[in-house]
C-alpha cells in the first residue's frame, strides 16, 4: 500500500490518502493507528504531494554504502549517526534552499525506513515487525558546516535539507531495489541497496537499543557513491524503483 500526504489547488489544508492505480482514496486519522476513509477520490495528477509524512526523529547514518567494485568492509560496531530536524523536511518539487555555506552542498539519494511501532531494544531478527514501510529521501549536506572534530549536524540542518517522498509503500523489499539518481537528467548514482555496509535490521537493533523509536521516525540509511555538488538551477531527481522519483529544484541563496 502507498500512503501520501497532499494539497488541493487554492487550499493549504494537508490531506493524507492511499494511492492504488492513479487514483487517490482520502482518509482521516492515523495512518500509524486508526484512519477512515472519507469516500472522497481523485486522480493523483490532481493533487500536489507534500512529504510523505511529518516525522517525529529523523536519524541519519554515515558512510554506509562500499562501492561497487570495493571489498565490503565488515560492519561497524558503532555506526556513524547524526539526526535532522523536523524543519528540513520538504516534499516533492518542493525547493532545496542552499545557505551561504563556504563549501559545495551535496544531495546524497537515500533510502529511508519508516518506523511503524513503538520499539525499544528490538533484535536484528525482528526489526521488519516494526517497519511501517519506506520513502525516498535526499540527506543534503553543507560540509563546510561540519564541525572541526567531526560533528555533522549543523551542515546537514538546514531547513529544507531534507527532502522525502514521493509516496510511503508498505510493500517493498528494499533487499533487491536499487538507489539512483541524477542532477539536470544526468546519472550519476545507481547502486544495490545490497551495497549498504550496515543493513537495515542492524541499523534499526543498533539505535533501538539507545533510544526508544516511535511511529513516525524515519532512518536515513546511507548513500551510494557518487554524489556530487548542486548549485542553484539544478533539478535533483533521486529514485528507487517500485517507491518513485523525488524531485527538487535547487535554489540558490538569497
Amino acid at each position: 500500500m502507498q500512503f501520501v500526504r497532499f494539497t488541493l489547488a487554492g487550499e493549504t489544508d494537508v490531506r493524507s490518502g492511499t494511492v492504488e492505480s492513479g487514483i487517490i482514496r482520502e482518509f482521516t486519522g492515523d495512518m500509524f493507528g486508526d484512519f477512515a476513509y472519507t469516500g472522497r477520490q481523485l486522480a493523483l495528477g490532481e493533487a500536489a504531494l507534500k512529504a510523505p509524512l511529518a516525522p517525529c526523529h529523523i536519524i541519519g547514518v554515515g558512510k554506509n554504502f562500499a562501492a561497487d567494485d570495493a571489498v565490503k568492509p565488515p560492519a561497524p560496531e558503532l555506526p556513524v549517526l547524526f539526526f535532522k530536524p523536523q524543519t528540513s523536511v520538504i516534499g516533492p518539487g518542493e525547493a532545496i534552499v542552499l545557505p551561504q555555506a563556504p563549501e559545495p552542498v551535496k544531495y546524497e539519494a537515500e533510502l529511508a525506513v519508516v518506523i511503524g511501532k513503538t520499539a525499544r531494544n528490538v533484535p536484528a531478527e525482528h526489526a521488519g515487525s516494526v517497519i511501517f514501510g519506506f520513502t525516498v529521501s535526499n540527506d543534503m549536506s553543507a560540509s563546510g558546516y561540519y564541525h572541526p572534530d567531526g560533528h555533522w549536524t549543523v551542515g546537514k540542518s538546514f531547513d529544507t535539507f531534507c527532502p522525502l517522498g514521493p509516496v510511503i509503500e508498505t510493500d517493498f523489499d528494499y533487499r533487491s531495489a536499487r538507489i539512483q539518481s541524477n542532477v539536470n537528467g544526468v546519472p550519476k548514482q545507481n547502486s544495490p541497496i545490497e551495497r549498504m555496509i550496515t543493513p537495515v535490521d542492524r541499523l534499526i537493533a543498533f539505535i533501538s537499543r539507545f533510544m526508544t523509536l516511535s511511529p513516525g521516525d524515519v532512518i536515513l540509511t546511507g548513500t551510494p557513491p557518487g554524489a556530487v555538488a548542486v548549485q542553484g538551477g539544478d533539478v535533483v531527481d533521486c529514485f528507487i524503483d517500485g517507491i518513485g522519483h523525488l524531485i527538487n529544484p535547487v535554489q540558490a541563496a538569497d
